[in-house]
């Protein structure tokens, strides 16, 4: 995706001085029917400029497959476009001296708030058939706050989202509906294993749901 340079450039003077590194742009087809929404790039998608290149990025190729779906196919983003990262002093046991560690963390509201009109210009250029954000930030970047991937999981919903207001700098209710498709992020069975037969049913769910809008049009 190329953004205009105006608008990278507005939300970059935002985060400035954030513990943030790098940029990945979204990436698909144009009008691809599916949108896919995750939080923030990581250490291995910067690298590579891959979008869900690292471990989540294997699970979620996985069951893409199984629901005969492919990445070519599909547009692929995240809520904040940069690597949210902290600091961390360790003492490394081995050598004895104290490392420094870069590792991932979830974005602050006020990041996914600054980086809020890169995905709103994605879903206004794309204009995917159905929106489906993967995880708590990417679900509640959409709806808000009072959402979470337990309880609309595997759910077809057609509601407002939240856009980006200039005048107001906050996320508020757009005046149209959009189709949403919520499912847990691919990293959410490393912590959870349980989930594995859950989130393959609700890939499973969604492509009969992107079957049959085909089989409509």
């Amino acid at each position: 995706m190329d953004y205009p340079t105006t608008l990278v450039e507005a939300v970059s003077q935002k985060v400035h001085g954030h513990n943030l590194e790098g940029f990945l742009s979204g990436q698909g087809p144009k009008h691809a029917p599916l949108m896919l929404i995750g939080e923030a790039p990581g250490a291995t998608e910067i690298k590579t400029s891959i979008p869900f290149s690292g471990r989540s990025g294997k699970k979620l190729d996985s069951w893409l497959a199984e629901a005969g779906l492919e990445r070519k196919e599909i547009y692929i983003t995240s809520a904040v476009r940069s690597r949210p990262f902290t600091i961390k002093k360790q003492l490394n046991k081995r050598t004895g001296i104290i490392e420094t560690k870069y590792p991932n963390r979830t974005p602050t509201k006020n990041e996914v708030v600054a980086f809020a009109p890169l995905l709103d210009y994605e879903i206004k250029t794309i204009q995917p058939k159905i929106l489906v954000p993967m995880g708590n930030v990417g679900l509640q970047r959409l709806l808000g706050h009072s959402y979470r991937i337990s309880a609309y999981h595997g759910k077809l919903l057609h509601l407002p989202i939240l856009t980006y207001a200039k005048e107001k700098n906050q996320l508020v209710a757009s005046s149209d509906l959009y189709t949403l498709f919520p499912i847990y992020h691919p990293a959410a069975v490393f912590y959870n294993q349980k989930l594995e037969a859950i989130i393959q049913h609700d890939w499973l769910l969604l492509a009969k749901i992107i079957k049959k809008n085909r089989q409509n049009n």
